[in-house]
């Protein structure tokens, strides 16, 4: 296949002829053979590097495994990563649920992989520090041609196609007071997104190094009449947290200016900083080990 340099610099080629499938592929650039760096799946591609014993303990983990469902919203199939504990399997009990959302440009893999989740999640629970769940872990990339237009798209997906995969095929309470969600950066927006939009059916909502719309923030405040809402919210949620990693945070002036409008609402939260570790997965592995423990409680 012969790639052209367009004018703007990006080198453009057109491969012809191949049937429908599945095809590895990669590029050799000056001899050396690299990723595509626009792939969907790209970011379970890179190396992972762990350092000491990291979260892996000898204790009893559960298992990750990863679903695929239909989308009502993007009419395709879509898919999900979701953590279940030790003994899930040979148990009768129903169990609260954690969706659990990851950043912008990555996907549903990241938080099992990358994140430690499972590791993290799997020791918390057999030093008895935090209560059985379910964890769901949803891909909330969506390809918008406006990055900001995957929110809507993806707290629609997670009402109308995500939960109820979900509650049709795990053993989980469905009520509104063993419901929590949380997300990272893009997902702590669509997390808002989702759980401000629709109260009624969460409990418990962690917004990570995240805010309201970055740059639009007064004009997202307005849609979604937070003034209006803020008494559903206050009487719904049981707990509503905003984390974020020190001043070093990129969002983290963002983050203080969606507080400010959440203070002018009268809408009740709780802010922590768990680590001077900037926009990173350290800090949101810190945010999951200690928002774990407090769910469902």
């Amino acid at each position: 296949m012969k790639f052209v340099k367009q004018e703007n610099g990006v080198w453009q080629g057109l491969l012809e002829g191949l049937g429908d499938g599945c095809f590895r592929y990669s590029f050799l650039v000056d001899g050396v053979r690299v990723q595509d760096p626009k792939a969907p799946l790209s970011a379970e591609q890179a190396s992972v590097l762990t350092k000491g014993p990291g979260y892996i303990k000898d204790v009893p983990h559960g298992a990750v495994a990863q679903r695929w469902y239909w989308s009502k919203t993007l009419g395709c199939m879509r898919r999900m990563h979701v953590w279940t504990p030790a003994g899930y399997e040979k148990s009768a009990q129903e169990l609260p649920v954690l969706y659990l959302i990851h950043g912008g440009g990555d996907n549903d893999a990241s938080w099992p992989g990358v994140g430690a989740a499972g590791w993290i999640l799997g020791n918390l629970l057999s030093e008895g520090k935090m209560l059985p769940m379910v964890v769901v872990m949803p891909n909330g990339t969506i390809q918008t041609d406006d990055m900001m237009g995957e929110v809507p798209l993806f707290g629609e997906d997670m009402v109308s196609s995500i939960i109820p995969f979900v509650e049709a095929n795990y053993r989980v309470l469905t009520d509104r007071d063993h419901r929590a969600m949380a997300g990272l950066s893009m997902g702590g927006m669509e997390t808002i997104e989702t759980c401000f939009r629709n109260p009624e059916l969460f409990s418990y909502v962690w917004v990570l190094s995240s805010s309201f719309s970055p740059g639009r923030q007064k004009e997202y405040v307005a849609d979604i009449r937070l003034k209006e809402i803020a008494p559903a919210l206050n009487r719904n949620f049981k707990a509503l947290c905003f984390t974020q990693g020190g001043p070093a945070d990129i969002a983290y002036r963002n983050c203080q200016e969606a507080l400010g409008y959440l203070r002018e609402a009268g809408v009740r939260f709780s802010y922590i900083e768990n680590s001077e570790a900037g926009h990173s997965w350290t800090t949101w592995r810190e945010d999951i080990q200690t928002l774990a423990p407090t769910l469902f409680r």
